[in-house]
């Protein structure tokens, strides 16, 4: 299936809010790089942290509802022993809500249950059936099958909850079905598997046994990051659309249409399940609840913040890893350098734009 990027108006989206403030522990996040969210608005977040402040390396879990973000718990740290990481890049829940963590510097899966306690690990680092080498996203099927990307290795692998393996799929390269260091996963409705195919600057489709159905995009600014550097929380940057600068994180909602993380752009683009271009979101952020709450208690701040007369930098994105789908149509963007979210809402009526 060919990719056609020809704009089309009949989906509009809204920005609702901002959630979050930057805070390497306790009640806030730090470089969120991936979240997953239950049904219910509760959101387990993935924090990156740096090397310099290992303790931002943490998970914590907020309730990211329609009327404001609520901080609930912390679990997780920055280490080798059980329950630890040192490099977290993707996260998925299960049925039952158990917790699944993917680190690339470990290769390993670490495993808890909703509570956050830890409950097991695995992986092998290594280029065989079930061995691993750098995973990144993961995501499970309606049938419990773990995907999970297998980066260096260049592929898809399945396992089952428990960490067996199932098969694989996937290839290093350039050509349709082919990968070059994936980073993002997802799956739809139908367990159809898309793959921000991070080094090839596209998103490909694949059924869920691993048959390629659709590449949707092409490379954009050149492949290197001086869009998110010149730019990143600046201004908002000029690219053009249906191009993508290393794509990290891919989300498809209930009418199939496709949100894509456009990291180096600093953006999220909205394609159709065709790969017809909808929108993008450039940002268009506020004060939190939790950043309104932190001025409130300081004076100086406030002050500070008076005199500011160009906005656009609080607004914009900046390097945004991972977007999602929440309740009531919900579209949920972690914006990761800004250690914050921006939610938008996809109407479900037509609205006069």
């Amino acid at each position: 299936m060919a990719s056609v990027f020809l704009g089309i108006n009949d989906r509009t989206f809204t920005y609702e809010s901002t959630a979050a403030r930057a805070e390497h522990n306790g009640a806030g996040v730090r470089y969120p790089i991936d979240f997953a969210i239950t049904p219910d608005d509760i959101a387990y977040i993935l924090n990156r942290g740096r090397e310099d402040r290992p303790d931002g390396t943490r998970l914590t879990v907020f309730r990211l509802g329609e009327s404001g973000e609520e901080y609930i718990s912390t679990f997780g740290s920055y280490g080798e022993g059980e329950g630890q990481f040192i490099w977290p890049v993707g996260i998925a829940l299960d049925k039952d809500t158990n917790v699944y963590v993917t680190d690339e510097w470990l290769n390993r899966i670490t495993k808890y249950d909703k509570d956050g306690e830890y409950l097991s690990h695995w992986g092998v680092h290594g280029s065989g059936d079930g061995e691993i080498d750098r995973p990144a996203g993961i995501a499970i099927g309606q049938d419990d099958t773990v995907y999970i990307l297998d980066s260096r290795n260049n592929r898809v692998q399945r396992f089952t909850l428990a960490g067996e393996f199932l098969g694989k799929f996937g290839s290093a390269g350039t050509d349709n079905g082919e990968l070059n260091l994936p980073w993002g996963i997802c799956l739809d409705d139908e367990d159809n598997v898309f793959v921000a195919d991070w080094r090839n600057d596209r998103v490909q489709s694949f059924t869920s046994d691993g048959k390629w159905l659709a590449s949707f995009g092409t490379p954009g600014t050149g492949g290197d990051c001086s869009i998110a550097r010149e730019k990143g929380g600046i201004t908002y940057s000029n690219v053009a659309v249906g191009q993508f600068n290393r794509p990290t994180g891919v989300c498809v909602d209930g009418d199939g249409d496709i949100y894509v993380a456009d990291w180096l752009n600093n953006r999220v683009q909205v394609l159709t399940p065709e790969g017809r271009f909808i929108t993008e979101f450039n940002g268009d952020a506020g004060l939190s609840n939790m950043g309104i709450a932190k001025l409130r208690s300081n004076p100086d701040m406030i002050r500070q913040r008076n005199g500011i007369r160009n906005f656009t930098p609080e607004k914009v994105l900046w390097a945004p890893c991972a977007v999602k789908i929440g309740k009531n149509n919900r579209v949920i963007i972690a914006d990761t350098t800004r250690h914050r979210f921006q939610i938008y809402r996809k109407n479900t009526a037509p609205v006069l734009v």
